[in-house]
């Protein structure tokens, strides 16, 4: 691969992490952003040609299952991309950092790369998702706010989304506890602030706290970014709170990511009367642990050991990955099995009777042809 003259910004870790070359580096942020590559093949392609030099020369030959010529990402795209890193005080936190924040790695669709500016070890404590409406109740702000600031000061950090509502208030919430405790994940790049009247919040999380943004910097936010991110809000905390919320919203999407993984899922119940409240009635319903204070919520998770006590959703069947296998395997021919409807990736190798290396094998070559679309739960389907 030719040299580039920029050079990625490193999060400070622990002095035992493994060497990254630059070159590695620059391919591993050019393989991510190359079409059709997403978390789970990004891993797969690692795993398979034992670095993201190898894996981006293979990338052509692996395209051509959807018979047409597949281009990695510019280089030059990417050169500017790291520049705009540098220029936004930002750094680059790769998936296998030692500090990169561990409940966040356990998803099998964890960011492979995060750009961030702030305090890292905020994500080491031990962290409490708050998310809800975003025309929220003046009551459910207040509330928001007193309880995100309360759990601050018993040492938890708050993650949301800087989302107007709820989310500024738990923000600050946070924030006015004085030490910073609060991680702010955005659906745009780590340059963008949004919406636009929380820019002085979101410049304050990243000198006090911790911004993260998934996307490359420079990227407006879009409808498909906000499940994204939300992925991240519930992946980060061993337990997420709905404060108010409409039956049908993000903030709900979120407590369902964080119930697929294991993690527990809260709720404040409102008054019936008020549709705000209903998607929290409805979570409580549904098995989420209805809370009214702080000692709720921190007898909930305090120790939390990976088994919930909420029940909104059964996590997914564990898949068994075998990088070994996966790096010898050829590809299973399933792809008549596949349609548009999601299936789970375990019923694709009971019915095709291959061996799962071979099945991830045959997925993986098909999403970087454009011809696959991965959902939540570890399930698969073909584009429509």
């Amino acid at each position: 691969m030719e040299s580039s003259g920029s050079q990625p910004q490193f999060a400070d870790t622990r002095s035992d992490q493994p060497d990254l070359s630059q070159a590695e580096a620059f391919a591993r942020i050019r393989l991510l952003r190359s079409p059709n590559i997403g978390p789970v093949s990004y891993r797969q392609l690692l795993a398979r040609f034992g670095n993201a030099v190898a894996a981006l020369d293979a990338l052509p030959e692996l395209g051509s299952r959807g018979k047409r010529s597949y281009r990695a990402a510019p280089q030059r795209r990417i050169e500017d991309e790291i520049d705009a890193v540098k220029r936004a005080g930002a750094r680059y936190l790769f998936h296998d950092q030692p500090d990169y924040p561990g409940l966040l790695a356990e998803l099998d669709s964890a960011p492979p790369i995060v750009t961030m500016r702030g305090n890292l070890a905020l994500a080491s404590q031990p962290c409490v998702a708050m998310v809800g409406a975003r025309n929220a109740s003046a009551a459910a702000v207040k509330i928001g706010r007193e309880l995100a600031a309360a759990l601050a000061a018993e040492g938890f950090t708050i993650v949301s989304g800087l989302a107007r509502g709820i989310d500024g208030a738990c923000h600050e919430g946070a924030l006015s506890s004085g030490n910073g405790a609060t991680i702010g994940v955005i659906a745009s790049g780590i340059d963008i602030a949004y919406p636009p009247q929380h820019a002085d919040l979101q410049e304050q999380i990243a000198s006090e706290g911790l911004l993260i943004a998934e996307q490359p910097p420079g990227t407006e936010p879009r409808g498909s970014h906000f499940p994204s991110r939300n992925r991240i809000i519930a992946g980060l905390a061993a337990g997420t709170l709905v404060v108010e919320a409409a039956p049908k919203s993000g903030s709900l999407i979120t407590a369902r990511l964080a119930g697929e993984a294991g993690r527990e899922v809260m709720a404040i119940p409102g008054s019936p009367l008020d549709a705000r409240s209903a998607g929290c009635n409805k979570l409580i319903r549904e098995g989420a642990i209805l809370v009214q204070s702080p000692e709720d919520v921190i007898e909930l998770l305090s120790g939390f050991d990976g088994s919930p006590r909420s029940s909104v959703k059964e996590p997914a069947s564990p898949f068994d990955w075998d990088a070994q296998a996966f790096a010898e395997a050829e590809p299973a021919d399933i792809e008549s099995l596949l349609s548009t409807a999601p299936v789970a990736v375990d019923e694709l190798i009971r019915q095709s009777g291959s061996a799962a290396a071979e099945v991830q094998m045959a997925l993986m070559e098909l999403e970087i042809a454009g011809a696959l679309a991965r959902h939540a739960g570890g399930r698969v389907s073909l584009k429509g």
